[in-house]
């Protein structure tokens, strides 16, 4: 029997290495292009059902390649249509990722590694502590599986995911190369066909790869800022000790500089109630953001079990948006979607083995707190 460990996964391979794959076999490039087309865009996983491949080629594969996808262990539907995946990757920990259905578009929110090691204060992900990056075909993968839970493997796939987000779990730019990669297979026609304007990247701020992206991708860009101040961000995003406000906004504008279009940067912004949506903090960051090409996204914060933070209320969210407005900004405020199944923007938490043991103080301080 073939040793299915030494089997390289398909799922995961770029059009250039899926063309330097079947070049290392003796095959023409050609057959990268049908490849790509069987994998993600008919969903089929059988070597012997690519009918456009010789038999021998098709014997050959099974031999030496696999088309290994991810193993869903749940999944749920919200009230309001949004979808929540578990998907356990090897090892043991699991990671999540949401689909959101709106009127024009469908948006698929996808994990970058399992866990995260920036550990931002109001966001659960970090508290789970960090393991591992996901590899491409673990990040493909959930747009595979998403994309394929609207059909039949074997049926042309529907354009029902029209926008990628790598919102996820995870600093994507903490793994760039397999991100990198991930996102050109979205991009790809004979993949999931999505405009660079629809697939984008969100970061908390790694500035030196925020320049290294510049260089290679031209996605969309969405900074996760949330407060107008280094003072404030350092509690918040402890990243910004490191790369400060001023080096981050100048980050910003430097990748959109090298963009061919006039596309502007998402800045987002959890609002916590006394934290950070003052009408101060509102005028601080209308002047912060005046000369950086942007739409802001407010985002009131979505509470999670002892997180030490409360929601705003409508009117301090919309007082704060009113003096953006006022200031020429541009402005959404993000509808809550999917949490009665945990699945809005901060709530994704996965099943981590934490290597950091992060997680492990964390659940100690809560409790010290919780019987003083």
């Amino acid at each position: 029997m073939t040793d299915t460990t030494q089997k390289i996964n398909l799922l995961g391979l770029s059009p250039a290495k899926m063309e330097a794959f079947f070049i290392a076999i003796g095959e023409k490039k050609f057959r990268a292009q049908q490849m790509l087309k069987w994998i993600h865009q008919y969903g089929e996983a059988d070597f012997e059902k690519m009918t456009n491949m010789g038999k021998p080629l098709r014997a050959k594969l099974a031999e030496i390649a696999e088309i290994r996808l991810p193993e869903v262990v749940y999944e749920d539907i919200s009230t309001d249509g949004t979808r929540k995946w578990v998907m356990r990757m090897p090892g043991g920990s699991s990671i999540e990722t949401v689909y959101i259905p709106e009127k024009e578009r469908g948006t698929l929110c996808v994990s970058s590694q399992i866990g995260c090691s920036l550990d931002c204060s109001f966001c659960s992900t970090g508290k789970q502590g960090f393991n591992r990056d996901l590899s491409v075909a673990e990040i493909i993968g959930q747009v595979y599986v998403a994309a394929m839970s609207f059909h039949g493997p074997g049926e042309r796939r529907e354009r029902r995911i029209t926008n990628v987000v790598m919102m996820g779990m995870g600093e994507p730019l903490l793994n760039f190369d397999n991100v990198v990669d991930a996102m050109h297979l979205m991009m790809e026609d004979n993949a999931y066909g999505l405009s660079k304007r629809r697939v984008t990247l969100s970061t908390s701020g790694v500035v030196p790869m925020m320049d290294k992206l510049g260089e290679v991708t031209d996605v969309s860009l969405a900074v996760s800022l949330h407060a107008p101040n280094d003072e404030l961000r350092n509690q918040l995003v402890p990243i910004n000790r490191k790369y400060p406000i001023a080096e981050l906004i100048a980050a910003t504008n430097r990748y959109l500089a090298r963009l061919p279009d006039r596309r502007k940067a998402t800045i987002e912004y959890t609002m916590m109630e006394g934290v950070n949506d003052s009408l101060e903090n509102a005028i601080e960051l209308a002047e912060l953001l005046k000369q950086v090409p942007c739409k802001i996204n407010l985002i009131p914060f979505n509470p999670f079990p002892n997180s030490g933070y409360k929601r705003p209320s409508n009117n301090r969210v919309y007082r704060f948006r009113d003096h953006l407005v006022s200031q020429n900004h541009i402005v959404t405020i993000r509808s809550t979607r999917g949490d009665d199944i945990d699945a809005a923007c901060g709530q994704l938490v996965g099943k981590v083995e934490d290597r950091t043991r992060r997680s492990e103080r964390y659940i100690n301080a809560v409790q010290l707190d919780s019987n003083q």
